[in-house]
């Protein structure tokens, strides 16, 4: 299994999207400033998330979110569904 994820950060309001194949522990990572472009703004709160078989596909949806570059698009998939 592999994710596709969203994060939130209130204080820098900002998302950051994500794949990985242990979602508990790439969000642990994040929180804990593991990631240089993530250390600025935690705590950073999971508020999407999509299931794949491989990481492969995982990371082909990452970027296909990405690509979009629309606030407006990241945040309808966040109300269409609840991690």
């Amino acid at each position: 299994m592999a994710w596709v994820y969203i994060l939130y950060s209130k204080k820098l309001n900002k998302f950051y999207i994500g794949a990985c194949k242990e979602l508990d522990r790439r969000l642990y990572e994040h929180n804990i400033g593991h990631s240089k472009f993530t250390s600025t703004g935690v705590p950073w709160n999971l508020v999407y998330r999509e299931e794949y078989q491989d990481l492969i596909t995982a990371k082909k949806r990452e970027l296909e979110i990405k690509k979009k570059k629309s606030r407006i698009y990241i945040e309808s998939l966040i109300s269409k569904k609840i991690p």
